[in-house]
C-alpha cells in the first residue's frame, strides 16, 4: 500500500464523515500527520495498529492522546473495510483517565444565582436583566452556554404551541427544537420587553444583547457568572467539574433522571428522548450521567434491587 493508497483512503473516510454532519477540521489536519508519521516508518499492515498507539502517545497528557488514538481507531476501521489486513488497537492501550464528576447546583443555589445576576451594576441597565434571563434559561432548558449566547430573536419561539426555541447548527452542525415551559417562555417575553423598553431592540441579531449593544461574549459570560459563583462561596468538591455556567446543563439532566426515576417512570426508554433533546450526538454522552452522579447511581442502585426483589424466582 502506497502513501498515495493511504491519502486517497482518507480523503474519502473524511468526505463520509462530513456527510454524516461532523466537521472534522481538526480531525483531518491530525489525521494527515497520523498518515506522515506511517509514511515515514513504510510499515507493513499488521504494524499499523502498533504504529498508531505510537503516534497517539508521541505528544500531550493521557487525556489527548487517548483522543488522538481515537481519531486512528475510527480511520483504521475504515481502512480494514477496504484492507481486510489492516489491525486495529483496543482503546485500552491509552487510557483516558477518569471523567470529572459534574458539579450539580441545588435548587437554593440555583434561585441564588439568579439573585445575586438580578443585582449586578450598573443598576437600572439591561445587564442585570440579560444575565438572570440567561441562568434561568440554561437551568431550565439543559442548553449548552454557547448555544443560549448565540441565539437569534428569530429562535425564541415564544408564540408557539408549545413555546420553543431554535437551536441552530451547533455542536456537529445539527439543528433541533427545544420545547420550553410556560414560565420560561414568559421569562423570556419578559426579558424582550425589557430589552426594547430601555433601547436596545435591532442593535444586534442576537436575543442576548451586551450593554454596549454588541453580542454577548462567551468568555466574558463564563468570567461574569464565575464571579457571581465566588460571591455566593459556592464550592465543588474535590474531582468535580465546576461549578461553572455549564454545570447548569449537568443539573438539568440529572434533575430529569432523579425525576423520572421518582416517579416509577421508565427511565432506559426515555434516555434516547432526553438525548436528542440535550442535542447529544451519542447516547453514551447521556447514559455518562447515570454513573457519574452519585445520587443518581444510587437511585439506580435503589430501583434494580426493588426489582430485583419483585421478580419471581426461577
Amino acid at each position: 500500500m502506497t502513501g498515495a493508497d493511504l491519502e486517497n483512503h482518507l480523503e474519502r473516510y473524511l468526505e463520509l464523515r462530513r456527510a454524516l454532519g461532523f466537521e472534522m477540521r481538526v480531525e483531518g489536519r491530525l489525521l494527515r500527520d497520523f498518515l506522515t508519521f506511517l509514511q515515514s516508518r513504510s510499515l507493513a499492515e499488521p504494524l499499523i495498529a502498533q504504529a498508531a498507539v505510537e503516534w497517539a502517545s508521541s505528544r500531550g497528557g493521557s487525556k489527548y492522546q487517548a483522543g488522538r488514538l481515537s481519531m486512528a481507531r475510527c480511520f483504521l476501521v475504515h481502512l480494514r473495510a477496504h484492507l481486510p489486513g489492516i489491525q486495529v488497537p483496543a482503546t485500552s492501550m491509552i487510557p483516558s483517565g477518569v471523567r470529572p464528576t459534574p458539579y450539580i447546583y441545588s435548587e437554593a443555589q440555583i434561585a441564588a444565582l439568579m439573585r445575586e445576576a438580578s443585582a449586578l451594576k450598573p443598576a437600572g441597565s439591561l445587564r442585570p436583566h440579560t444575565y438572570a434571563t440567561l441562568i434561568g434559561l440554561l437551568a431550565s432548558c439543559g442548553l449548552r452556554p454557547g448555544e443560549a449566547v448565540r441565539l437569534r430573536d428569530a429562535d425564541v419561539e415564544t408564540e408557539a404551541t408549545p413555546p420553543r426555541l431554535v437551536i441552530r447548527e451547533t455542536k456537529f452542525r445539527k439543528t433541533r427544537l427545544v420545547p420550553v415551559d410556560s414560565s420560561t417562555a414568559d421569562a423570556l417575553r419578559s426579558y424582550a420587553s425589557m430589552r426594547k423598553r430601555l433601547g436596545y431592540d435591532d442593535l444586534t441579531p442576537t436575543f442576548f444583547v451586551s450593554d454596549s449593544g454588541a453580542p454577548l461574549a462567551y468568555s466574558t459570560v463564563g468570567a461574569t457568572f464565575l464571579d457571581i459563583v465566588r460571591r455566593l462561596g459556592i464550592h465543588g468538591m474535590a474531582r468535580s467539574h465546576g461549578p461553572n455556567l455549564r454545570c447548569l446543563r449537568h443539573t438539568f439532566a440529572v434533575r430529569r433522571l432523579l425525576h423520572w426515576y421518582s416517579q416509577g417512570m421508565d427511565v432506559n426508554k426515555l434516555l434516547p428522548q432526553l438525548s436528542v433533546y440535550l442535542g447529544h450526538a451519542k447516547p453514551q454522552n447521556t447514559y455518562w450521567y447515570l454513573t457519574a452522579t452519585p445520587e443518581l447511581l444510587r437511585t439506580a442502585a435503589t430501583r434494580f434491587e426493588s426489582y430485583a426483589d419483585q421478580r419471581p424466582e426461577l
